[in-house]
């Protein structure tokens, strides 16, 4: 199974919180999770991505290793974000995805309407 991780924005707290709930009472696509943290570090992230092997059957070697590589290749993009959770302050969170790419890919062609 391949895997995709990214940073896609910053989003205040409770924001962030009503969403993850509103996912827990609508069907999600098996295989998207959305991780929000207060610090934009690689061990931040592998901390939180740690419980969803666990919940998806993932691989968790897999899964850190998409997120090392991520970290790896994508400082430029690290830094704007770093830079972007500072500016909006502590009430808010940095947010990233990680996905299997099948499940990232049906979810995607439901939002553009492909389906």
């Amino acid at each position: 199974m391949k895997y995709i991780f990214d940073i896609v924005g910053v989003s205040p707290v409770l924001d962030f919180f009503s969403h993850q709930q509103q996912n827990l009472q609508k069907p999600q696509y098996r295989g998207v999770e959305y991780l929000g943290n207060h610090k934009c570090t690689l061990d931040a992230f592998i901390k939180s991505v740690e419980p969803l092997p666990k919940k998806w059957n993932w691989d968790m070697d897999e899964v850190v290793g998409t997120v090392i590589d991520f970290w790896i290749n994508n400082s430029e993009s690290i830094c704007y974000w770093k830079s972007r959770l500072i500016d909006a302050g502590s009430d808010n969170l940095l947010v990233a995805r990680v996905a299997d790419i099948k499940a990232l890919r049906a979810e995607l062609e439901v939002l553009l309407g492909d389906k």
